[in-house]
């Protein structure tokens, strides 16, 4: 979502320089905001640094293509793009580098209830009941909520109106899905090793 800010006095359009020249510089710009952003930047936002004319969109493709061969990449994630370390450097992190608040550690059952949050959402508690045959502990449920991957949703028009519960922005980012449409489905998890067997569609 693209944030209200006040005007810049950035010179934008950048007419001083050769048309070469100035696309280099709104690349630049836009690698600089991506860089120094921890959240994912939307179209409108980036577009706040370029040129009335210029084209976002061909503006990161041409970055990306430019962070060919690097550690990191340009993911497009949440409904926005933000820099991403290459998964095949992940080990490498991990062995050297403090990233511990950055780790999910998550086991296979809480990916799993994570992905029926996905999948189901806006969903009950009753209703993971439903899905996964037992009641799924309000610690888990806490513990997903912690870490941002999921926040409450509309209340049910159910006698009591029990909470809801949805995924976040923060879950797209963190799973690297530009949208909930990215979702895997149940036998790709499956086939993936992440859940043992397809879940119960359940009704909520």
């Amino acid at each position: 979502m693209a944030k209200d800010r006040p005007e810049s006095d950035l010179d934008r359009e950048l007419t001083d320089l050769p048309p070469e020249l100035r696309w280099r510089e709104w690349m630049r710009r836009i690698e600089a905001v991506l860089f120094a952003s921890t959240t994912p930047v939307v179209r409108e936002d980036l577009a706040r640094v370029v040129g009335q004319g210029a084209s976002v969109d061909v503006l990161v493709e041409d970055l990306a293509a430019d962070l060919e061969g690097r550690a990191f990449e340009i993911a497009k994630v949440a409904g926005g793009w933000m820099f991403r370390t290459r998964p095949a450097y992940t080990s490498a992190i991990r062995a050297a580098a403090d990233v511990g608040d950055q780790l999910l550690d998550l086991n296979e059952f809480d990916v799993a209830v994570l992905a029926a949050f996905a999948w189901h959402q806006p969903i009950t508690r009753d209703g993971l009941k439903d899905i996964f045959g037992k009641e799924i502990s309000r610690d888990l449920i806490g513990r997903l909520h912690a870490r941002g991957l999921i926040g409450t949703g509309p209340r049910t028009p159910r006698r009591g109106a029990p909470y809801t519960f949805v995924t976040t922005d923060h879950f797209l980012v963190a799973f690297g899905l530009e949208s909930l449409r990215d979702l895997p489905d149940r036998e790709q998890l499956v086939d993936a090793g992440v859940v043992e067997e397809p879940l119960q569609v359940g009704v909520d």
